[in-house]
Order: C-alpha cells, then structure tokens, then sequence
C-alpha cells in the first residue's frame, strides 16, 4: 500500500474509514507487482490500483464487503480464456489480493498512520501483515524499523512477532517486498515460498526505502530534460557542474538538488547505494575521466556517459591511462542511451531513461514485437555490478 501512501495518510488523518486490496503475491504475467494497492472508503472513493483495469471492478467490490463486515479477506485472480469480460487476468498471470479493513476503532489504526507517515515522508521501515493463518492473527499489523525496533503486533505471541521483525527487518535490508512464512512455535523462523508452515502463519512484508537517487552531472540542456524524465520515474534528482553560472534553480526548477562543485569531489563525498543513477553529460575530458574515476569504483546501479564514439573511445583511452581496469570500464554505458534514433534533448533524455529501465529490471531493449521474452518479470531490480 506504499505506493498510494500519500492519500491513505490524508485519509486516516481525515478520520476516514476505508479498506485497502494489496497485491501479495504474483505468478506469470500481471501489470502490477507485489505492493500494489486498491484502497476504497465510505463514501465510495478509490485510488490506486492492483492490476491495471483488469480486475479492478472485482477487487472494488471485495474492498466494499470488507468495510462492511469488517473481515480481512484473500482472493485469488487469473487467467480467463472463456470470456474476455470475465473476471480474471487477460495477460495470463495470477494474483493474490489481501483486503484489508482500516476502520475506526481498529487496532492497527495507529500502526498503519505511522507506516503510511513514514513512507510518505521517505523514511524507511517494513509493514508486515497476515496473510493466512489462525483466525487471531488475521488482521494483525507489525511497522519494523532499520534498527530492529518495532510497533505494533500480529496478535499472537511475542515470539512470533519478534520472529516476524527479524524477517521482515532482512527484506526491509535487501529493499525487498513479498511474502514470508513463520513458524509460530519455534524460536527461530523459517523461510520458503510463501507456503503455510504447519502452525505458523504467512506474511506479507511490505518495504518501503526513500527514493533512489539520480545524480545529473553537466548543467547542460540534455540534462534539463533529464530531470524531468527521472522526476517521472520516481528519483530524487540531483544537478551538478562545477560552473555556477550554469548550474542554477532557473535552468533546473525540478531538480531536488542543485550543487556547485567538482564532479569527482562532490561525487566522493555524496551518499551512493546499489539504486543509484549515475548520467555523465558534461561532455568534457577535464571533468569526465576524474568523475568516472571515481563512479566506476562505486558500487551504483549504472553509470552512463554521454558523448559520440569516438568520444567514448578517446575517454576509455584516457581511463585506462589513469589506472581504471577492464572489469571497472565495462561497467560504463557508453555512448549513454538506446538507440531510439533520439535528436533533441528530450527524446534523448527518453532513450537514457530506457536503458535505465532496461538496466534496472532486467530488460533487452529490443522491441516487444521481436522478443520472446516474458512482458512482465518478476519485478526484482538487477543488482549493480561488483
């Protein structure tokens, strides 16, 4: 439910009463991955979504029964082939969906405002829920914390919800979100495919990680462009060149972070992780081979540099010249982009984007038309390279 975390918060802090349908699990082909959300209130409202339109009509329904006998419930939807309007998945997958009850006087009420709040305002934590077990844990609600800590209670004993922290505490580490099953008598927990321990109970940990970053250097018009585009998908955006009259709020108003200095220094100095989105635009010998330097050694999720071959070939040149290795420099996409046969700025910054997705989810980036491969994986994002 993170990803509609911003309008459920305004909800609980209206006072409103809704239920919330999450996809839990998800097999074969299906437009939405574990995480999504459908959430309904009183008076009818919706938002989000759980499978792009295919079986929203259905989950609508589930979601208003729940508020109605306030019962937390699962559905499974899949593939219908005898009639294109049945419910079902039309693109041949299978989901599961947990509807989940926020009513007034809940317990888990307190507990969902923190991990909505949280998520909303970029901090990280893990909510973990029930998705099948014995009838006293069903609707029992667990926020863990990086440090362990955590808030609230699945409604058995204190050793299962300290056996459901420390999954859950593993997943929120890894930026993972899926299911998990628990034996509730043993001391330790055990981990599978989402099946049923016999006397345990089946988790839902959802993750929710402040969002990766995008790091932008060379204040130039191709990176304005860029912006917007990682804007659009989700990062927290950063601009930065070494020259101040370039590098300005004017020229970049939707970046979240506009810094004046040296590539190479501030990149030595900035927080990275394995999400991280490093797009060399500065186009310039002097600050591109120092910056490189630098990213090539940083585990990060991409590192691209824009420029033409022959470009490329005489920084790789200067690259190896100044000591960075064969394994470090095939790390490099160069020259940065897919080859959309992209001139202005934005198309440009529309084919950076791609090969980021591509990267990121495991993609070929040929066209859909003449691949063999599945539309929708798995939802798992490629770890940077070593």
């Amino acid at each position: 439910m993170f990803d509609i975390a911003g309008e459920l918060h305004r909800w609980l802090a209206e006072g409103r009463e809704f239920a919330v349908a999450t996809v839990v699990a998800v097999s074969g082909s299906a437009p939405r991955g574990p995480g999504a959300a459908l959430a309904v209130d009183r008076a009818g409202t919706a938002v989000g979504s759980v499978s792009g339109g295919c079986v929203e009509g259905a989950v609508y329904e589930l979601c208003a029964r729940a508020l109605e006998d306030g019962e937390t419930r699962a559905e499974r939807f899949g593939y219908s082939d005898e009639d294109a309007f049945a419910v079902g998945l039309t693109c041949g997958g299978v989901i599961d969906i947990m509807v989940t009850p926020v009513l007034a006087r809940a317990p888990s009420r307190d507990v969902l405002r923190a991990a909505l709040a949280a998520a909303d305002g970029g901090e990280p934590g893990a909510l973990v829920r029930v998705v099948e077990g014995p009838p006293e844990v069903l609707g029992g609600v667990l926020l863990v914390r990086p440090d362990g800590s955590y808030r609230g209670g699945l409604g058995g004993s204190a050793e299962l919800d300290r056996s459901a922290a420390g999954e859950a505490g593993a997943l929120l580490d890894a930026g993972r979100t899926g299911t998990v099953a628990v034996a509730a008598g043993a001391a330790g927990a055990e981990s599978g495919a989402g099946s049923l321990c016999p006397g345990g109970v089946r988790l839902f940990v959802e993750s929710s990680l402040p969002p990766p970053r995008m790091i932008v250097f060379g204040a130039i018009d191709f990176a304005a462009a860029l912006v917007r585009v990682g804007k659009f998908l989700g990062y927290r955006v950063t601009v930065c060149d070494a020259r101040p009259v370039f590098a300005t709020r004017a020229r970049f108003p939707e970046a979240d972070e506009i810094v004046v200095d040296w590539p190479h220094r501030y990149l030595r100095g900035t927080p990275t992780d394995a999400r991280t989105v490093l797009c060399v635009l500065t186009h310039d010998a002097k600050f591109d081979v120092p910056l490189l330097r630098v990213a090539l050694g940083l585990p990060v999720a991409f590192v691209g540099a824009m420029g033409s071959r022959r470009t490329h070939a005489d920084r790789a040149l200067r690259l190896r010249e100044a000591g960075v290795g064969e394994r470090e420099l095939a790390r490099l996409r160069s020259p940065i982009g897919l080859d959309l046969g992209a001139r202005t700025p934005e198309e440009t910054a529309l084919s950076i984007a791609a090969e980021i997705v591509a990267s990121r989810r495991g993609g070929t980036g040929v066209p859909l038309t003449d691949s063999g491969t599945p539309i929708h994986r798995d939802g798992r994002e490629t770890p940077a390279a070593a």
